[in-house]
């Protein structure tokens, strides 16, 4: 028996505090670094990926998912209760304090390669996590919220991040032509070397396009993603002046890890899924089915319900908090941290999710994004599972 019901029974609004563990979880990186410092032994500076990609999937596994939906009352008082936006501003500061921590334990002298990359890598995990607060508040429209996207952004110097994902993604998304959505065949790692440049260069192509409809060149400082990147280019100066030659390396790799966070949550989001192609050529408008969901209990509290992703593609707007569940949505079988361990290993996540995105097309190769060149690949799956491919 799952223990998600138990733990989740009862009103949304008197368990609104196991959301808390969104605010807890960065903290980790923190925690491993102050350890090496008052003397622990290296194993330390690898227990956060440890935690994320060890404890976490088996938490999820044992815990279990909650599948239920609030009322419509409890939606209500959600939405309406300040709680769940200050749990994603108090995340800022202990994101920073991750970072700035094990970038002062990666200075200290003596410490190993090996010992300095861990703590590199680990950081850039909570770091990369921070994108999902970035994604939240990126959503939103006060000055605030903006504000505190940005912050969080510039944690792994993705400054381009909230106008390509809302102007870029969301529009084509689960498409052919989408840089950040992942096809059938198609690694992580192949993944990663089209997403991440071709994000950088979709955000800045929107925003150069903003800067010209109002009035400015788009090398401005009212430019976004310019701005961004500068900050992020003081932030390594200063802790290369602080801390030392060491940050060369630690910031770069840092950065990395956080990339490929959001690479590899965008690659389970929405792997090989396809909108179809309407009579007039253009793509049906998003859906849930679009986006592969899961209600692992302990991964969503952790991620702010970023799993719920099916619901938040079709209501962009519907705060992270009432993201609802469906029935027949495409399902992932871990939450993200136990997917991007089988994502890591390309056979392993084949075997795993192949067969799952071509029972979801039900034979229909217009409803699966098949990376060219994989058409073959595709209907050897289809043979193999015992799907007649539709022709299109």
């Amino acid at each position: 028996m799952s223990l998600a019901a138990p733990i989740a029974s009862g009103s949304f609004r008197r368990h609104r505090w196991l959301w808390l563990a969104s605010v807890v979880s960065p903290i980790v990186p923190a925690l491993a670094a102050g350890a090496l410092l008052a003397g622990a032994g290296p194993i330390a500076a690898i227990a956060p990926l440890l935690w994320y990609f060890g404890a976490i999937p088996f938490l999820d596994m044992l815990v279990g998912e909650d599948d239920r939906n609030p009322t419509a009352a409890e939606l209500e008082a959600m939405e309406a209760d300040p709680f769940y936006r200050a749990l994603l501003f108090a995340t800022l500061p202990v994101y920073w304090t991750s970072l700035l921590l094990s970038a002062v334990a990666a200075a200290q002298p003596g410490l190993s390669w090996p010992v300095i990359l861990a703590l590199a890598l680990s950081a850039g995990v909570a770091s990369g996590s921070g994108l999902v607060v970035a994604h939240e508040l990126g959503h939103k429209t006060t000055r605030a919220e903006w504000w505190g996207a940005r912050a969080a952004a510039l944690l792994t110097g993705y400054a381009h991040f909230m106008i390509e994902h809302n102007r870029g993604h969301h529009v084509h998304v689960a498409t052919p032509g989408d840089p950040a959505s992942s096809r059938l065949g198609e690694s992580v790692w192949r993944f990663a070397l089209r997403e991440i440049p071709g994000a950088a260069r979709r955000g800045w192509r929107e925003q150069a396009d903003l800067m010209r409809r109002r009035g400015y060149p788009a090398l401005s400082w009212h430019n976004d993603i310019l701005a961004g990147y500068v900050l992020a280019a003081l932030v390594a100066v200063a802790l290369l002046a602080l801390l030392g030659p060491v940050m060369l390396v630690f910031i770069p790799v840092h950065h990395l890890s956080g990339w490929m966070q959001l690479t590899f949550a965008n690659y389970v989001e929405h792997y090989g899924l396809c909108r179809e192609r309407r009579a007039d050529g253009r793509y049906e408008p998003v859906a849930p089915r679009h986006s592969w969901n899961t209600n692992h209990l302990v991964s969503n509290l952790m991620l702010f319900h970023l799993q719920r992703h099916s619901d938040h593609h079709a209501h962009p707007l519907r705060p992270y908090q009432t993201l609802r569940n469906f029935p027949e949505l495409p399902r992932l079988p871990s939450g993200y941290p136990g997917c991007f361990v089988l994502a890591s290993i390309p056979p392993l996540w084949r075997a795993t999710m192949d067969r799952r995105v071509i029972a979801w097309a039900s034979g229909n190769p217009a409803r699966l994004n098949v990376m060219p060149g994989k058409e073959e690949y595709y209907q050897r799956l289809a043979a193999k599972y015992g799907i007649n491919p539709a022709t299109t």
